[in-house]
């Protein structure tokens, strides 16, 4: 594997989020939100995604080696959101909401202060089967 410190075509930064089922957060992940399986190691219940540039892995806690340092209780990632951008946030909502996902924040269109200019976004969030809280954006560019 490359080494992610000087290999810029890696991220430098990839979470690997525990999930109590695997398969359910697959489906989640793949068929609702566009993650492709980059690689997988199936005997450990581990699994790499991408979607463009974002990043994430998978693993089923309490299979292979899991890192946990407090108890895993529902919601987990309490106090995190991961934001991520895809060509079409409006999209991923639609089938999320068509398959009976409930968003935790309705689509909006949110204009960010990024020093002399603001920087626009159509954004809503999710949480994933385990409460992961996803922030899906669109950027939608930059105003004076």
């Amino acid at each position: 594997m490359p080494d992610r410190g000087t290999d810029r075509s890696e991220p430098a930064l990839v979470p690997e989020l525990l999930v109590a089922d695997l398969d359910r957060s697959l489906a989640f992940w793949c068929e609702l939100c566009g993650f492709t399986v980059r690689y997988a190691r199936p005997e450990e219940r581990f699994a790499y995604l991408q979607s463009g540039t974002a990043h994430v892995m998978l693993e089923q806690a309490g299979v292979g080696r899991n890192w946990v340092t407090g108890a895993l209780e529902r919601p987990l990632g309490r106090g995190v959101n991961l934001q991520i951008g895809v060509p079409d946030a409006t999209a991923i909502a639609e089938r999320l909401v068509g398959a009976g996902m409930p968003l935790f924040m309705d689509p909006e269109t949110k204009w960010y202060r990024v020093g002399d200019e603001e920087a626009g976004v159509t954004q809503f969030l999710v949480q994933d089967p385990d409460g992961y809280l996803l922030r899906f954006q669109t950027p939608l560019g930059r105003r004076r």
